[in-house]
């Protein structure tokens, strides 16, 4: 009998691999790659895990044509969440990680510079306009906000869930804090395909969740 693949691990080594090809890097690329795996894959995990890296590098394919370099992009949905802890330096220690790691294997600087900008864009999803690179991660990072009802709903018990240690009170209201925020950007979205599909979804889910907690 054919043993079942580990997904989405064995999906995800594809993908590594397929970077690999890509940027003509072989010799290191394959462990690099299981220690990202082993990264994302944390236990205390509940959001930020191997199913919200693929989720993000399935939203990078759809907005790639978007990117200047779908390249760095991809890289950088690779490494946005690297580091996690729910701590405010999540993104810069993720950016650090992606400069030493991505350096030590040999990739051109200028390219590893701007994967590490794009990282630390992840902090506020804010990218500058005509920065396309940015607007492309970004909103590949931010399209769960879109998902159907029923899979937004799991994405809000994975978060609360990651949050465990704070108490109900002190997530609701820091949790409203960010939903207001986004709901407060001019738009939420950068991307065609984000601007014209994601933004009303991702709006009605935000707006909703946002009630319930206030209520």
């Amino acid at each position: 009998m054919q043993a079942c693949p580990d997904t989405p691990n064995a999906d995800l080594r594809a993908r590594w691999q397929d970077l690999a090809d890509t940027l003509g890097k072989h010799e290191a690329w394959p462990a690099l790659g299981v220690d990202l795996l082993a990264s994302w894959a944390q236990p205390a995990r509940q959001y930020h895990n191997l199913t919200h890296l693929q989720h993000v590098l399935d939203r990078v394919n759809e907005v790639a044509d978007h990117a200047e370099d779908p390249r760095a992009v991809r890289l950088a949905a690779w490494y946005h969440d690297a580091a996690y802890e729910g701590a405010p330096d999540d993104e810069e220690r993720s950016a650090q990680r992606a400069q030493t790691e991505l350096i030590a294997v040999g990739l051109d600087p200028a390219l590893v510079a701007e994967v590490a900008r794009l990282v630390r864009l992840t902090t506020h999803h804010n990218p500058a306009a005509g920065d396309r690179n940015g607007e492309a991660l970004c909103d590949a990072d931010l399209a769960i906000l879109a998902a159907p009802a029923t899979d937004y709903a799991a994405y809000t018990r994975a978060v609360r869930a990651e949050y465990a240690h704070v108490d109900d009170d002190a997530f609701r209201a820091g949790r409203a804090a960010v939903l207001q925020s986004l709901l407060d950007l001019p738009t939420l979205f950068r991307t065609p395909l984000g601007c014209t599909t994601w933004e009303p979804l991702a709006r009605a889910n935000l707006s909703a969740e946002l009630e319930i907690l206030e209520a």
